[in-house]
């Protein structure tokens, strides 16, 4: 773990902010506001008037372009929330001025943009983590809990589904140049889910994406990953559907499945649906998953805790699945990851 040799485990580390999105204003800053591991140190955007904008809202006295929080000598971290497609521009320059990096999903365009993104964190000695921020929620670790105790038996299959109803063509997701599109926006989450669950890689991938004709962009998707053994994840993902964000899980001694499993409201209960020789549902408290990945990412940094999984390495095995699906995509074949250098 790299601690900060100047601040004692009970100091805060200080977030600077690239990018005034709405994912930003709307859970991320109040997470930062509310953590005992971090404080909000200064805001940048393109646009100046914005950042004064979300500073005057968060009560930050400090803000300016995302060059300013770069060179403030008090930033400890970036929270990196531009469009996908400047991610890598945004992590490199972030690590070459020592940040530690915490990058909105997906981390970038494609694998050669995320290796990059990782050799250069590395050289400058900082951590650099995608923030796919539903796993830190304690949902997904009772499911693990419920696979490891044999609830299910031998797991066979992953289904997951995300998607979401209509939204203005005018939003940045069908901005193709600036790396919109369902695959980076929600895929990413069941893939993710599917690799978690089964505490393994998959071997291959096959993906047929759905391409809006004026904006390029892919607005469904539909994936099949092959895991080893008997193992399969089958993922569909879409714009223009109505509102779904699922998983379920079946093995030979039953199945479940969870109602809210990738942007579960922080005041909403987690509800995980059993079903072997009969149903029980099991509830979990509502927590807050944004302050659950600020807490986690400050705390592994500051060295009190010890990551449960290795940021940069998780990061290239899920770009490396994304490339793979595009590439089927193209291609209409079956990718193996393996191929995928």
């Amino acid at each position: 773990p790299i601690i900060f040799p100047n601040k004692s485990l009970n100091s805060k580390l200080r977030f600077g902010i690239i990018g005034c999105s709405r994912i930003a204003e709307s859970s991320v800053i109040p997470a930062i506001l509310t953590s005992k591991h971090a404080e909000l140190e200064m805001i940048g955007s393109r646009n100046i008037k914005k950042s004064k904008q979300f500073a005057n809202k968060f009560k930050c006295n400090k803000f300016g372009n995302y060059d300013d929080v770069l060179e403030n000598e008090n930033v400890d971290i970036v929270y990196i929330s531009t469009p996908v497609g400047l991610h890598e521009k945004w992590s490199v320059l972030s690590a070459k001025k020592g940040k530690h990096i915490l990058c909105e999903k997906s981390s970038t365009h494609s694998f050669e943009s995320a290796k990059k993104m990782v050799l250069i964190s590395k050289k400058n000695n900082v951590r650099l983590m995608e923030s796919l921020m539903f796993r830190f929620h304690p949902q997904h670790k009772k499911v693990q809990e419920l696979i490891k105790k044999n609830y299910l038996g031998k797991l066979f299959t992953f289904s997951g589904f995300y998607g979401f109803p209509p939204i203005p063509k005018t939003d940045i997701r069908f901005n193709k140049k600036l790396g919109g599109g369902i695959l980076n926006d929600a895929g990413c989450y069941p893939i993710c889910a599917s690799r978690i669950l089964f505490s393994e890689e998959p071997e291959s991938v096959f993906c047929n994406l759905v391409i809006d004709k004026k904006s390029k962009v892919d607005t469904k998707a539909n994936l099949f990953l092959k895991y080893s053994r008997i193992k399969s994840a089958f993922m569909s993902v879409g714009y223009d559907v109505s509102y779904r964000s699922t998983y379920g899980l079946w093995g030979t001694k039953g199945n479940l499945s969870l109602k809210r499993a990738y942007n579960i409201p922080g005041n909403m209960s987690a509800k995980i649906i059993i079903n072997t020789n009969k149903t029980n549902t099991i509830s979990i408290k509502p927590v807050n998953h944004f302050s659950l990945i600020i807490d986690n990412f400050s705390k592994v940094l500051q060295g009190i805790i010890k990551s449960s999984f290795n940021f940069e390495d998780d990061l290239l095995k899920q770009a490396r699945i994304m490339e793979a699906a595009r590439k089927s995509s193209q291609t209409k074949k079956e990718i193996k990851i393996k191929d995928i250098k």
